[in-house]
């Protein structure tokens, strides 16, 4: 499929879906009894960051996680950002959690001011961009955003973010395809296998390349800017 061989399913924990950790184990095992080993699935959530949800991942740190390991997608509303996030991400890693902010390109708050995810990578959060998004699949902004933190070296995973089988399917080639032409081949399978194998496994990412622009700066150093088409 596209050339993906393991998909993380991450239903949704907010005030409109309930997470069910064992009904959602069950549905996994029928789902990969349906599939074969054409791909193998892991069990994960999309977690939203309310109190509650935040309060019961710090008493069960592998509830939440992808495949109840280490790594916990987490996931802004479209509009705003939370308060207080740094300190509920520094209490995360502390119960041994770490924070991986999807499609961070999306936020309309990050997009007029992507420099504040500065902050939650000085204390060990990953960032996930969307594949669709390097393509223009969710429009301008969040392409120009996407490839602007590309440029800044502030990615680790890029992830199909895919919903269905029709609007939104699992397709990550184009994207690989770009970031290897831009990027070379080695960023390219960091960013799309190497990265998102680790966290589909819990193991601790391999170290990564020295961002373009440091963490620890408040306005943006020079980085070489590529001209997109």
């Amino acid at each position: 499929l596209d050339g993906i061989t393991h998909i993380a399913c991450t239903p949704h924990a907010n005030s409109e879906y309930s997470f069910r950790p064992q009904e959602n184990a069950l549905r996994l095992a029928k789902l990969q009894e349906t599939v074969g080993n054409r791909l193998t699935l892991g069990l994960g959530c999309d977690f939203h960051l309310s109190y509650d949800n935040i309060e019961d991942a710090l008493a069960h740190p592998t509830k939440y996680s992808i495949n109840g390991k280490r790594y916990l997608l987490v996931e802004f509303p479209d509009f705003g950002i939370p308060q207080n996030i740094s300190a509920s991400f520094y209490e995360m890693s502390i119960a041994g959690m770490v924070p991986i902010l999807t499609h961070p390109e999306r936020n309309l708050t990050l997009m007029q001011k992507p420099e504040k995810l500065a902050v939650w990578l000085r204390t060990g959060g990953l960032v996930q961009i969307t594949a669709g998004s390097l393509v223009g699949g969710f429009g301008k902004g969040p392409q120009r955003i996407a490839r602007q933190l590309l440029d800044w070296g502030w990615v680790h995973i890029v992830a199909t973010d895919a919903h269905n089988t029709t609007s939104r399917p699992p397709v990550m080639s184009s994207a690989l395809k770009l970031i290897s032409q831009e990027y070379g081949a080695g960023t390219a399978e960091r960013l799309c296998v190497h990265n998102p194998r680790s966290v589909f496994s819990g193991v601790r990412l391999a170290e990564q390349p020295d961002p373009a622009r440091d963490f620890s700066e408040e306005s943006p150093l020079p980085a070489k800017r590529h001209k997109w088409s």
